[in-house]
Parts: C-alpha cells; structure tokens; sequence
C-alpha cells in the first residue's frame, strides 16, 4: 500500500541553544583531538550520544572521573555542583564547561539564597542532572520534589524560598507555588524555568492541531520530552511517542494522512528529517 503522506517537520522543535552550545564545544575538540570526555549522556538522546561517541565522545561518570587526571572533560548543558570543580583541581583536569546559561543563572541565585540561610524547596525530578547541580549549590539541604503530594511528609518551615528545575512546567510551578500559599505558608517564588522551553508548549499546541497524525521524536530519558509529548497529547489524540525510525507503525498510518514531526529540546533535527524520509518512502 502506499501511503502518500503529506509529511511536515516542525521548525521550533530541536535542540535548545544550551545543547546545541555544549554540542557545538564538543565537535570542535573532536575535529582535533582523537577522544573527549564528557561527564554523563551530552544530550538526553541515545541516538545523538551514538553519533558523537562514534566521533570520540567518551561518556562516563562521577565513579570514572574520580580516577581520572590530567585529561579534558566536558560539563554538559545540565551543569554540575561545586564538589565536580573542586575534584578537577585536585585531579588536574581541565574542565571544558558547557553549562546552559539558564541554569548557570540558577544556579547562582540558589547559592545566593542558600548563602542567606534560605530554607530552599527545588520543584525538580530526583536523580535528574540539573537538580544534582542545584542541590549540590546548598550543601545538598535543599528540599526536592517532583509533586506535592511528597511534601505531605515533610516538616516544612512557615517560610521558604521556591525554584524549579528549568525544564518543567510554568503551569505545574504556578499551580504549586499558589497551592502552598494557601496552605498558610510564607512562599518567595522564583519562576526559573527556560522561556525557551515553556514557549515550546504553546508553540506545539498549535503546531500539532493541523494535522491528522503526530509523530513526537524523543530520548526515553528526556524529562522535557515527556512534558511536551504530554502537550501533543492534549491537543491531538492520534500523538505517538518514538525514539528512532525502528518504532514506527505503518498502520498508525491512512492514505493521505497529514503527518506532522515534532521532538524535545533534546532531539536532534537529522533525527527528525530521517523519521520524515522513511514516512516519505511508504
């Protein structure tokens, strides 16, 4: 059967300037030297990870740096805590800091704060890079949460200072922030989420609204992939979440479908032109 899909790949989506500043920083080591070190996935998508280790990116971990010395190693977009410098001068490692602007920012605020002896609460994913940078400026005492519903447990102070990840929800930030306001506490809100990103939900909400079949292209591990896929959702119930070429169903698929491409701030644009080829091809 052939399909003749009308396929159209989303402008606005694709990297931030962030990863594409980190990206950037790496290949243009790599196009000299044979091999880089990069602490931790330079992106959250296995496919560009794939690309640029096959270029001599070396991925490794806080384990693997702590053995490490005399070598470069590059600090992803996600940015990192004061205990990684300090590590690199005692091992002699020459950091190559690629930390997002945005976060950087953030990070220096939550110092500023913490410095003010701040009870400091972070809206954030556990686990996730940039909130281990975060926590990490506060000598690992700020509060993390990635719902409400975990503060239930939690003996909170009558006042503290909010953050947020800068990847996440200004709806879900604004939802919380009033929800703790009305439970009595004393609340300073500081909205530290990327405008590049949140601009992306409304962005998409009008993107996805033209078509009859979404494809949302993303990292598995990307927490930006799965609130924008989230928004596809919303606005186009036939939105479908894939990682590569490998995943896709032809029979999500009708003759003369509009077929509309869209991807996190993590998903790389080739990605997205070969999901459009191989639509393109059937």
């Amino acid at each position: 059967m052939k399909y003749d899909l009308a396929v159209t790949i989303d402008k606005a989506s694709g990297f931030c300037f962030g990863v594409v500043y980190a990206i950037d920083m790496a290949e243009d080591i790599l196009d000299h030297e044979p091999y880089l070190y990069c602490l931790g996935d330079i992106v959250h998508n296995d496919e560009e990870v794939k690309r640029l280790t096959e270029k001599g990116l070396r991925i490794i971990d806080h384990d693997k740096l702590h053995s490490l010395s005399n070598e470069k190693v590059l600090i992803r977009a996600h940015g990192e805590a004061p205990s990684t410098y300090q590590l690199a001068l005692e091992n002699n490692l020459t950091l190559i800091d690629a930390s997002c602007p945005v976060v950087l920012k953030l990070q220096n605020r939550i110092k500023n704060s913490h410095d003010d002896d701040e009870q400091i609460l972070i809206f954030g994913k556990h686990g996730h890079a940039e909130v281990i940078g975060l926590q990490g400026q506060t000598d690992g005492k700020a509060i993390v949460f990635q719902d409400l519903a975990e503060l239930d447990h939690v003996e909170l102070p009558a006042r503290f200072t909010l953050y947020s990840q800068t990847t996440k929800s200004t709806d879900k930030f604004y939802h919380i922030k009033d929800e703790l306001i009305s439970r009595g506490y004393e609340v300073k809100a500081n909205d530290t989420i990327c405008r590049q990103v949140s601009n992306r939900y409304t962005d998409l909400e009008k993107f996805v609204a033209d078509y009859d079949k979404i494809l949302f292209v993303s990292g598995k591990k990307s927490s930006n992939g799965k609130v924008l896929y989230d928004v596809c959702k919303k606005y186009n119930d036939n939105a479908y979440f894939i990682s590569n070429v490998a995943e896709i169903e032809m029979d999500w698929f009708s003759a003369g479908d509009k077929v509309g491409i869209c991807g996190a701030t993590s998903t790389p644009m080739w990605l997205m032109e070969e999901v459009k080829a191989f639509l393109l091809h059937h």
